[in-house]
């Protein structure tokens, strides 16, 4: 196996040792191309932030606060934090949080601790399980799924700088939390692996040219009798109805699918799964997704309708989410 930085190489060890060792093997062969020089041109610079970190191990960490824990602002002096902090910022953008990192607040753009609170008591109990995070951003849920007793969740995303972020706050936690971020999409998951007890993909769905197809991933992934959580886009309306943006939606370019509740509930058990629940719908509100100092692009107010805010900056409805619980067959 190739040397690969921020230690990749251990969590393909650790993938093998869980039962993984075919997509290990093949993830040995992918991702040492993700790190060839030129590929990234922004990859040098936050490696140099991650690796420039102090050497400190957490004393205190709590991965079951909403603004997750890692490290007590005593347990490092003044100039270490304000090392700490600069390194840090130099990972911006910062999209999932909070964290509180040794008395630093790391003010996340999205207050991913409230949709954890919407479904946490709703979902079958963590403790125990193995679970995959699809599309799992900088790894605030996934460390969420280790607080709540998870014993192994591998997250994948292949974005690099949260690969970066992940690593960079995973660095200080002694001994290391079961989780292991993978740098890659769900395309490279080998098909039907039916393994994982729980299965999270949340803000996902809608990126996908092919809805119906990632269920089916989803699905394959899933052990029998495993729970598939899903955190989506979603408009009011019946069965049937579903938006399909014609260019942008909320200035993304990306969103191909939202549908109603009932749609979303159908394509669910059309593709096989049982007892699906729609555990949650709830509008997206500014307060709960915002600009700060560390996610200085635009935000959610920036999508709206300045004289409408029901609508879209585009003229649709402006974000409304759904969390479902379904069962693998």
């Amino acid at each position: 196996m190739s040397t690969l930085p921020l230690q990749l190489d251990g969590s393909l060890e650790a993938l093998h040792s869980h039962g993984l060792g075919g997509w290990s093997e093949q993830l040995g062969r992918e991702l040492p191309a993700l790190f060839e020089p030129g590929r990234n041109g922004n990859l040098p610079r936050w490696l140099e932030a991650v690796n420039g970190l102090p050497d400190l191990g957490a004393e205190t960490v709590d991965l079951n606060r909403a603004r997750l824990q890692i490290g007590a602002e005593e347990e490092c002096d003044t100039t270490q934090q304000q090392d700490i902090e600069e390194l840090m910022r130099q990972l911006h953008p910062w999209r999932k949080g909070p964290f509180d990192l040794f008395g630093i607040h790391i003010d996340s753009e999205w207050r991913s601790d409230r949709k954890w609170a919407r479904l946490e008591q709703k979902i079958q109990p963590l403790e125990g399980r193995t679970v995959l995070d699809v599309g799992c951003g900088n790894g605030y849920y996934a460390l969420r799924m280790a607080g709540a007793g998870a014993a192994f969740v591998v997250g994948i995303d292949p974005n690099l700088l949260f690969l970066c972020q992940f690593r960079a706050l995973s660095s200080f936690i002694s001994p290391p939390s079961p989780v292991h971020f993978i740098p890659v999409g769900m395309e490279s998951l080998p098909s039907d692996l039916q393994i994982f007890d729980t299965v999270f993909s949340m803000g996902v769905l809608y990126h996908r040219r092919s809805p119906i197809d990632h269920l089916y991933e989803l699905r394959g992934a899933l052990r029998q009798g495993g729970e598939l959580v899903l955190e989506t886009l979603v408009i009011e309306g019946e069965r049937g109805e579903v938006l399909v943006p014609e260019q942008r939606y909320a200035k993304m370019r990306n969103v191909w699918f939202i549908p109603s509740v009932a749609e979303l509930a159908h394509w669910l058990e059309r593709v096989g799964f049982r007892h699906v629940r729609c555990l949650d719908q709830s509008a997206t509100t500014t307060d709960e997704q915002r600009g700060s100092s560390w996610m200085q692009f635009e935000s959610l107010v920036d999508f709206l309708n300045p004289e409408d805010p029901s609508m879209t900056i585009e003229g649709y409805p402006s974000p409304r989410r759904a969390l479902f619980s379904a069962t693998a067959p």
